[in-house]
């Protein structure tokens, strides 16, 4: 049983006039048929027990998007439901309105529009819906939670969706599909053409330039149903937070971005999310339902705190394809110390397939790295903080020692960052650095690249 607002301001009226006159016996009998009308009104009100309740809702919804659903309730009882609903997700579905009112007669069912607007990914469970249904005078209401399980899974928001349509150009113009003529450098065959400036000297056909008396050239079909397998670090490397969000999300919008283009250009993608062991495995994923499936799997991926396993990762490349494949590492590339098991197991990935590696920069490191090189000005500011008591001079010291130690240490990070990144380079793989908003259309560019020069 449940009371409302009303029933207590009724029995605050009660109190009020027990101060006010002096005696018990009205405010008591007040109070009485208060009690009373509110137990009347429980008894009118509808039997939960013959209220149904049932969703129409997506399964999937993006996150930082809004989601439409509605929220149905059938009364099957004699009396009229006069209810408040509230259904029990989590808040960081951003399911609203929080609270519901609903009239719905006997026999009939009402219908209330509900919006998501959830701000993290993964999956959200409810276990049902809180119905309180009053009686005829909204004093008092029979409470009870009706069973309506649902899940809702909240993708990643693929904010790299904008760089897609320029990266399809760029496919288009190596396939020959834009007026431009370009063809990739590709192994099988496509056609002759005339001559153009600007074209490879090593395309020409001497045997077609002879018949013709004229400069012809081959034309070659890039390479269709390559194998791409992306890798993504969910281990502690992806825990450090660049710009308040975790290095997974980079690694997140990477993949999600690199599975559209290549399914777009009609190679197969394969999605391995890894730490300690394998997380999340996408095979077989197809241009209509990449997006959907690698932002399902990716949805739950959170960055733990467990080393990733590199030394698995050849094996499950080969589990996934035995065939020379783009094998793309999103994961970073901070220190010797950090990356050593990534660097060791370079060499037998490159023997055999293409790599990518990527390296998250952070921007706030990569200022005070260059705030190291600009000149002093030479400007001095007032004392503040902890040390505004003691002389100026010695203030302005200790908060130049501590910005030499700042920069100091951010040029160390980057240098650090240099010479695991060359040391992936000399084993073989190509190195992709950039701030978090760059790494998703850098990886793409790798991809296009490899796809021209026939590295696939």
């Amino acid at each position: 049983m449940a009371v409302s607002g009303r029933f207590v301001a009724l029995l605050a009226v009660g109190v009020v006039l027990v101060v006010l006159l002096g005696t018990g016996w009205a405010g008591l009998a007040w109070v009485g048929v208060v009690v009373v009308a509110a137990a009347l009104d429980v008894l009118l009100a509808a039997d939960l027990g013959r209220v149904r309740v049932d969703r129409r809702m997506p399964r999937l919804a993006r996150r930082d998007t809004v989601a439409d659903g509605t929220l149905v309730l059938a009364n099957d009882g004699p009396r009229p439901l006069r209810a408040l609903v509230r259904d029990m997700w989590e808040p960081s579905t951003g399911f609203g309105p929080d609270r519901v009112r609903l009239t719905v007669p006997s026999g009939e069912r009402r219908t209330a529009r509900v919006r998501f607007a959830p701000f993290r990914r993964g999956r959200r469970r409810t276990a049902g819906v809180a119905v309180r249904a009053f009686g005829p005078l909204g004093l008092a209401a029979r409470q009870r939670v009706l069973p309506a399980p649902a899940e809702l899974v909240v993708t990643p928001p693929f904010r790299s969706r904008r760089h897609l349509p320029s990266r399809l150009a760029r496919l288009r113009e190596l396939d020959g599909e834009t007026t431009l003529q370009l063809r990739g450098h590709g192994t099988e065959f496509d056609s002759l053409r005339d001559y153009v400036r600007g074209d490879d000297v090593r395309s020409i056909d001497w045997r077609a330039t002879a018949r013709r008396q004229d400069l012809v050239v081959r034309t070659w079909r890039p390479e269709r149903d390559r194998r791409v397998v992306v890798v993504v670090d969910a281990g502690r490397a992806g825990a450090g937070r660049i710009e308040d969000e975790p290095r997974l999300d980079t690694f997140i919008e990477s993949a999600l971005l690199l599975g559209a283009l290549a399914t777009a250009a009609g190679d197969r993608v394969d999605l391995v999310v890894l730490d300690d062991h394998v997380r999340e495995r996408v095979v077989g994923a197809t241009r209509t339902d990449v997006v959907q499936r690698f932002g399902e799997a990716l949805a739950q991926a959170e960055p733990g705190l467990a080393a990733t396993d590199w030394a698995a990762v050849p094996a499950v490349v080969d589990a996934v394809t035995t065939s020379r494949a783009l094998v793309v590492l999103l994961s970073g590339l901070d220190s010797v110390g950090a990356s050593g098991d990534l660097l060791a197991v370079l060499p037998r990935l490159t023997a055999r397939h293409a790599v990518v590696v990527t390296s998250v920069t952070d921007p706030a490191v990569a200022a005070a790295a260059r705030s190291a090189l600009e000149p002093a000005t030479g400007r001095r500011g007032p004392a503040v903080g902890r040390g505004a008591g003691l002389p100026a001079g010695a203030t302005r010291a200790g908060a130049a020692e501590r910005d030499v130690h700042r920069r100091a240490a951010a040029e160390r990070t980057l240098l650090d960052a240099d010479g695991v990144a060359d040391a992936a380079r000399r084993a073989g793989a190509e190195v992709v650095r950039g701030v978090p908003t760059a790494v998703p259309p850098l990886v793409a560019d790798a991809y296009i690249r490899a796809k021209a020069a026939g590295r696939l």
